[in-house]
């Protein structure tokens, strides 16, 4: 009985182009699509960008919205920052009538 026989490297040329061949005869086969769906088709394709567009404007108008309560903020912290610092200073004596006054204040909520 004849053992098993390794095919060569002609062989294996042979059988790669053999199964290129049959696989382009299948695809040029294959008959082209009804009119119908290919319109069905460039449809759903023309939602689903007009769909992703409108998740884009959404998402810039978010983030302008976003960065404009971020400058609205930062405005005010400034103008906080501006009142504070046009704040008359306090002398010494004064800081230590309202350091009294609320020492006062805790010993009266105590009793």
């Amino acid at each position: 009985m004849a053992g098993y026989k390794e095919p060569g490297f002609e062989d294996r040329v042979a059988a790669a182009a053999k199964a290129r061949e049959k696989a382009l005869a299948r695809l040029q086969a294959k008959p082209a699509l009804d009119p119908a769906v290919q319109a069905e088709r460039a449809a759903k394709a023309a939602e689903r960008e007009a769909a992703l567009a409108a998740k884009r404007e959404a998402a810039l108008a978010e983030r302008e919205a976003k960065r404009a309560a971020q400058q609205a903020k930062a405005l005010e912290r400034e103008e906080a920052a501006k009142a504070q610092a046009a704040k008359p200073e306090l002398t010494e004596a004064e800081r230590k009538a309202a350091r009294d006054a609320r020492y006062a204040a805790r010993k009266a909520r105590r009793k």
